[in-house]
Parts: C-alpha cells; sequence; structure tokens
C-alpha cells in the first residue's frame, strides 16, 4: 500500500506542478489549508475542556451531564462526517468549508448566554457537525495538493497546523475559564470565523466538486469493497485513539496533584505533535507499511508502563515516571495518526479520498468517545491500572496486522 496509487497524474493539481525539491508549504493551497486547519481546530480545542466545566461551575449541572457535553459533540461530528463528500459533490469546497466553520465558531459564542444543560448540549451538536465537515474536508484536501509520493509530507504539514491549537489549548481552556472566566474561552472557541477567507482561497487549489484525485474520469460512490480495505488501518487507528481518549479524559484523575495533569497532557501533546508532523516526510521515502509495527509495539510498551505507574493516583516524587510515559505514548499516538491516515488513502484509491477521509476521521472520534466511556467504566471497579492495561492488550490485538502490513511491502 505505500507504493503511489496508479493513475494518479503526475502532479497534485493540474497545471500546478509539485516539485519534489521544493518545500511542501511552497504547493499551492498549502498556506491555506494550515489557515483553516489552526483556526478550525483552535475553536474545538478551547471548548473541549471547557464546555463541560462551564456547566458544572455556571450551571446546575452534575458530572454526568458535563460528560455528556463532549459525547454529544463528538456523536454529531461522527454522524456528519460520512455525508461531507457528498456535500462537497453537491456545494462546492468552498461553501462546504466555510459553512463548517460558522457551525464550529458561532455557537461558542453562544454558549455565554446560558450554562443550562440542554441548550449547552444543543450547541455542541452544532459545533460537532462543523467539526465533522472541517476534519473530513481538510484531511481530503491535504492529499488532493499533492501528488501522491508528497501525501506523507503533505499529511504531516497539515497535522502540525491543527496540533499545534491541541497542545496549545486543550490542556489550558479549563484553567483560563477558571482563572480569567469563560468568556476569553468561548471568544478562543471563535475563531473558526476568522479562517472562512482562507476556505475560499483553498477552494481555488482544489477540483471543483470532487473529493478524487484532478484529472481522473468522475468515480462512482464508495462501495462495500472500499469500506473493506479501510478496515484494517481503522482499526488500528480505534485502538490508538481509545487509549488517547482515555489519557486525555482522565488525567486530572490519574494524578494526586493537580499540575502534573497539565504537565503530562502537556508532554502528551507535545511529542504526538512533532511525531505526527515528521513521521509523514519519512514515511514518504521508507513506506507506510514499515513503519505501523514498530509503532504499534511502543504504544503497547508505552501502555504497560503508564498502567504500572497510575496504579495508584501519581504524586511529585513520580514525576519523571509520569511525564516520560505520557510522552512515549504521545510519539506513538502521533505516528500512528498519520500512518494509518495515509495507509487509509492508499487502500481506498484515488477515486475514494473521501470516502477514506471520512471513515478514517469517524474512527478517530469513536474511538476518542469509546476511550472515556471505556476506561471510565473499568476503573471504577478495578482502578485506573486495569484500565490502561486494558487499552494496552487492545492495541497489541493489532499487532499481527501490522506485520502483515510489512511483509507485503516487502
Amino acid at each position: 500500500m505505500s507504493r503511489p496509487d496508479p493513475g494518479l497524474p503526475a502532479s497534485g493539481r493540474a497545471g500546478s506542478p509539485d516539485l519534489p525539491g521544493t518545500s511542501v508549504w511552497a504547493t499551492p493551497g498549502m498556506i491555506a489549508l494550515a489557515v483553516v486547519a489552526f483556526t478550525g481546530f483552535s475553536g474545538y480545542a478551547a471548548l473541549l475542556p471547557a464546555a463541560p466545566l462551564w456547566v458544572v461551575r455556571e450551571g446546575t449541572s452534575d458530572s454526568a451531564g458535563a460528560g455528556a457535553v463532549n459525547f454529544v459533540l463528538l456523536g454529531a461530528t461522527v454522524a456528519t462526517q460520512f455525508a461531507v463528500p457528498w456535500l462537497i459533490r453537491r456545494l462546492g469546497w468552498g461553501p462546504v468549508l466555510a459553512a463548517g466553520m460558522v457551525l464550529l465558531g458561532l455557537p461558542s459564542l453562544l454558549h455565554g448566554l446560558t450554562a443550562d444543560l440542554a441548550p449547552t448540549l444543543a450547541l455542541s451538536a452544532v459545533r460537532g457537525v462543523g467539526f465533522g465537515i472541517l476534519t473530513v474536508a481538510a484531511s481530503a484536501a491535504a492529499v488532493l495538493l499533492v501528488e501522491p509520493r508528497r501525501r506523507g509530507a503533505a499529511v504531516g504539514a497539515y497535522s502540525l497546523a491543527l496540533s499545534v491549537p491541541n497542545v496549545l489549548l486543550m490542556p489550558s481552556g479549563g484553567w483560563i475559564g477558571d482563572t480569567w472566566g469563560f468568556w476569553p474561552v468561548f471568544l478562543l472557541g471563535a475563531v473558526p470565523l476568522l479562517g472562512i477567507p482562507a476556505c475560499f482561497a483553498l477552494s481555488r487549489h482544489l477540483p471543483e466538486r470532487s473529493t478524487q484525485a484532478p484529472d481522473l474520469p468522475s468515480g462512482t460512490p464508495a462501495g462495500r469493497t472500499t469500506y473493506l480495505r479501510l478496515i484494517p488501518p481503522s482499526l488500528i487507528l480505534l485502538t490508538v485513539t481509545l487509549a488517547g481518549g482515555g489519557i486525555i479524559t482522565f488525567a486530572p484523575q490519574l494524578v494526586a496533584v493537580p499540575w502534573l495533569s497539565a504537565v503530562g497532557l502537556f508532554a502528551f501533546g507535545l511529542a504526538a505533535t512533532l511525531t505526527r508532523w515528521r513521521i509523514g516526510a519519512f514515511s514518504d521515502r521508507v513506506g507506510v507499511d514499515r513503519l505501523l509495527w514498530p509503532f504499534v509495539i511502543l504504544i503497547v510498551l508505552g501502555l504497560s508502563a503508564l498502567a504500572w505507574v497510575v496504579r495508584t493516583p501519581v504524586g511529585t516524587a513520580q514525576v519523571a515516571a509520569w511525564v516520560a510515559t505520557c510522552a512515549v505514548v504521545g510519539i506513538s499516538y502521533g505516528a500512528l495518526q498519520s500512518l494509518t491516515m495515509l495507509q487509509a488513502f492508499a487502500a481506498a484509491g484515488p477515486r475514494r479520498v473521501g470516502a477514506a477521509s471520512a471513515v478514517w476521521n469517524a474512527g478517530f472520534d469513536a474511538g476518542t468517545g469509546t476511550g472515556a466511556l471505556l476506561v471510565g467504566a473499568v476503573a471504577l471497579g478495578a482502578g485506573f491500572g486495569p484500565a490502561m492495561a486494558l487499552t494496552a492488550a487492545l492495541c497489541l490485538l493489532t499487532l499481527p496486522w501490522a506485520i502483515r502490513s510489512a511483509l507485503r511491502a516487502r
């Protein structure tokens, strides 16, 4: 799967050569894509921890209601993602991307009007629709802007743009709300509105009303065979994001000192960001399939070590072990995101870019949401150590497929 797809043109866009010796950032449309990703994910990351906290601090909801806020967000995201390729075929890239940014950013300003649970859930659902549009359209655009042999570099650049706000705002959104009030967070949540002009700038470099590679005959909608090919990378992604979702959700409960949670999440996020960025270009040279199994083994080892560290709440005496294990898991978490995305695009082929993007993003969000539920349920009865050990075991189950991919690549 690591070989270029047959039938793809020699350039990422008709009449717009993508020279192999130039930086991927010089590719027409890549800067616009980075702006869309950065502004869009800034709005998502700022409210992910703050919106649930808002209904607890200022409203009358308990922790169960707070947990429902992000569950509704991600549920609406997954429900939307499979419709995005159809929307682009009907309306075009610019209008669809801009609509996603409006639906993601505008409700953030409305959050400040009430902290009651019902309207907060409704606003979260609307934001989820916008986020679903952004994730599928932007990741598909990343591979359509370049020729196949530079996909890894393009996915890495896109990943860097979206990961920076995740690293900076996801650990700090709740802290900003508690320290300075929630209106600064709601303003940060509206940043996607600033990315609307970039949506139309990006659309000028993409095939009009199509989510397949340019210069190819029009394809039919993805069928059963396409989705079967997408199952293996999706399962690897699902287990990896399941573990990540558990860490992100329960980091404050894994530690005895509050600031250790922020430090651990920062180490996790920074390691994931750097690896997700750099692994893309490296995979262009080495091949995606050859890189999967080492990172599957690494995340199993990292999660096993983390399970040992968090068997009791982490204190200051264990800060080095806590940060190190979070960073090791973050390295694999970031690498496997990029590698499974690239493998999904290769498996689907040049006529099914939209379907591959929808399935990959749905797997990511479903894994993140399921991880929070699964780790919480196991921890309730057995503790967080066994819960994290379970995530390591689930990741280990995907190793045979990763090894098989490497053998096929040889």
